[in-house]
């Protein structure tokens, strides 16, 4: 059942066929993932827990992806933690020809399922997936974060700086030297 070693590979039709109910619980290196991402300073092993189970014509994944993550503050550039936990919820079915499919699945109930054109389902590549989806675009240090000055570049959450933050409306801007003495 399981393949060459790797507790993520499933042989599909045994699975199905014999209903099994497998349990996944590994530690994934996934820095490789980052590499060359300045977003992302540092990451820690992906925790993967995963009931497998099988079903007549499908293959059901349910569980939890769990890490621990150092990215970087959208405003203020400065490093913050966070510990990620990630619902994972896939249901998986072998490839057949299109007219088979259309007879045992209704479109809508077809949407619902991945297909797997192999013998042996790899869970490794949809939960690196789903990692890389959960990674938010604009992660914060804090709600609150006020972020650099835009002329100067100080972290106004350490240390006020000088410089002049009022706001002029653009289309008045010309405007605003008209009485200078």
């Amino acid at each position: 059942m399981f393949v060459w070693g790797d507790l993520m590979q499933f042989h599909i039709q045994e699975t199905m066929s014999k209903g099994l109910k497998l349990t996944v619980d590994e530690k994934l290196d996934v820095s490789d993932l980052f590499k060359g991402r300045q977003d992302v300073y540092r990451t820690g092993p992906l925790h993967v827990s995963l009931q497998v189970t099988g079903h007549e014509g499908f293959i059901e994944v349910n569980g939890n992806l769990a890490i621990d993550l150092q990215l970087v503050c959208s405003r203020c550039l400065e490093p913050t933690q966070d510990h990620a936990v990630i619902p994972f919820s896939e249901l998986f079915k072998p490839a057949v020809a299109a007219d088979a499919a259309n007879d045992e699945y209704s479109e809508e109930e077809s949407d619902d399922f991945i297909e797997v054109n192999a013998d042996r389902l790899d869970l490794r590549p949809y939960v690196e997936e789903a990692l890389q989806l959960f990674i938010p675009l604009t992660p914060l240090c804090s709600e609150d974060c006020k972020g650099l000055c835009q002329k100067c570049g100080q972290n106004l959450n350490k240390q006020k700086c000088s410089c002049d933050t009022a706001k002029i409306d653009v289309r008045f801007a010309a405007l605003k030297d008209l009485f200078k003495e």
